[in-house]
């Protein structure tokens, strides 16, 4: 009886670490410059999408407590205790949109924006083509084709979450969905003064105030493989990638090392 629940153990266990292996061996494509050329002004005001969700919800607050952003905007179909939180410290302003396809009202914060963090996308289980293709391709590509109509001045960067196993041309209609999103908003942005960046992420882990034990024994199992990252992590990478304006060109692919690294360097600057 022993051996029976040895065995599935000593599996999982192997699991386990041939996948940190793994990701040893294949995370980590970009080193932060020892040297950077900072702009001041490269987060200055900031919009959060996908705000009520376990990452957007890490996203903003990780542009909440930045102390290089001057304007936090969400851009959501509905509030949360930390949306709510921001709205009322002052610290956020929430805007109520029913149709991300469409953007006309948003003109003058379109004009001042200089980065994009965005969140919003559901899981593909369950879920149709067509309404993922319209969630993870028409939607973001719809908010950028939009803000360059208002804005074609650096420093501007848009931040996409794709996840690890994203491939244009692979065997699943997510994967090819959203790296045929990553390729069109590259295309979008090229010449330009917009820079997109897609999150290739594996485990994100969320806030500490919505982690549970289950979140906490994922992260430490799979931490040191760099197959997770904090959804903190992964806002502080993102305003560090937007501030090094001469670092990473318009579509980088960004994996969990990269996130690693990139919130350690913002950590160290902004503390």
């Amino acid at each position: 009886m022993k051996k029976l629940l040895i065995y599935p153990l000593v599996l999982l266990a192997l699991v386990i670490i041939g996948f940190n292996i793994w990701g040893l061996f294949t995370q980590g494509t970009h080193t932060p410059a020892a040297n950077p050329v900072i702009a001041d002004e490269a987060n200055r005001v900031v919009i959060v999408f996908g705000a009520t969700g376990s990452v957007g919800n890490a996203l903003l607050k990780s542009a909440m407590i930045a102390p290089d952003v001057d304007e936090v905007h969400v851009i959501t179909r509905r509030s949360s205790p930390l949306i709510d939180e921001g709205v009322a410290s002052g610290r956020v302003v929430s805007h109520m949109h029913n149709d991300f396809t469409d953007y006309s009202d948003y003109g003058d914060l379109l004009s001042r924006t200089n980065t994009v963090l965005w969140g919003l996308g559901t899981t593909s289980i369950g879920m149709d083509d067509a309404t993922y293709t319209r969630i993870h391709v028409d939607f973001p590509i719809s908010f950028i084709k939009a803000w360059l109509a208002a804005r074609t001045d650096a420093p501007m960067a848009f931040h996409f979450v794709t996840g690890m196993g994203t491939d244009p041309q692979g065997d699943q209609h997510w994967a090819r969905e959203k790296g045929r999103t990553e390729t069109e908003m590259a295309a979008l942005a090229a010449q330009t003064g917009l820079r997109t960046f897609s999150y290739r992420s594996g485990y994100i882990k969320p806030t500490a105030e919505s982690a549970g034990l289950a979140d906490q024994v994922v992260e430490w199992l799979s931490r040191p493989g760099y197959l997770a990252v904090t959804g903190l992590e992964l806002g502080q990478s993102m305003l560090e990638i937007s501030a090094r304006v001469k670092e990473l060109p318009n579509g980088s692919l960004v994996d969990n090392a990269d996130t690693i690294a990139y919130a350690q360097a913002y950590r160290a600057r902004t503390n």
